[in-house]
Formats: structure tokens, sequence, C-alpha cells
């Protein structure tokens, strides 16, 4: 089993079914598709700023102060060591209309294309 440490330069992804959500409370699933070990970080946006423009540390990966919530749990809820390869995790948040980043911050997955902008609706 491959653990989430990833190199710098490889192609990852994060895809967000829906991109747009009504606010309110939300359960986001995070189901790892992939063969290394992922998680999911919920980051409000900044006015004007966009997913993945936050700069990345010596590790790739972003400061995760004013997180609103975290899966990282093979087949649970919330924080953990992350979720492996072919499993789920989730986390139920309370999201207020706006922007947000949803990224994995485990090594270089940032760096490497690991983030995708969530919209969240007033209605």
């Amino acid at each position: 089993m491959m653990g989430g440490t990833a190199p710098r330069g490889a192609r990852m992804r994060l895809r967000a079914i829906p991109a747009t959500v009504a606010a309110g409370q939300v359960s986001l699933v995070a189901s790892n598709r992939g063969w290394r070990t992922h998680e999911l970080v919920v980051l409000p946006l900044n006015a004007g700023g966009s997913a993945g423009q936050r700069l990345p540390d010596s590790q790739g990966r972003v400061d995760e102060s004013g997180s609103l919530g975290e899966a990282s749990s093979s087949c649970g809820a919330d924080e953990g060591d992350g979720i492996r390869a072919g499993t789920v995790g989730w986390t139920t948040v309370t999201l207020a209309p706006g922007r947000y980043e949803l990224v994995c911050n485990l090594t270089n997955h940032y760096a490497d294309g690991m983030h995708q902008e969530l919209l969240v609706t007033s209605s």
C-alpha cells in the first residue's frame, strides 16, 4: 500500500462533484480513487483569491489556519491518518455563502494540483 508522500511535479487532481452547493450543513464525502493516501481540507477563499493560488511551503503544503473541517479517516468521519486508496472519508461542516477551497494537504499534493474551488450559494 502506498503512503501519502508524492514527488514534486507529479500530476494530481481533486474534483468536487457538484462544485456548487447550498449554504448550511454540508457533508463532504471524499472517495480516494487513486493509489496514494489523501485527505480533504476545507479552507475559505479570500475575496479575489482562486483555488491553487496559496503558496506551498518546502513540503508542498499550505497553511491550514482557518480550516473549517477535514476528512482524513479511512471509512470514517473527520480527522485521522488519511484516506487510503479505495476507501472513503467524510466530514460534515456548516458553510456560509461564499467561495471555499478544497485541498489535499499531504506532502506535495497541493503543489501538484490537488485543489478545487467550492462555491456555496445562498439557496
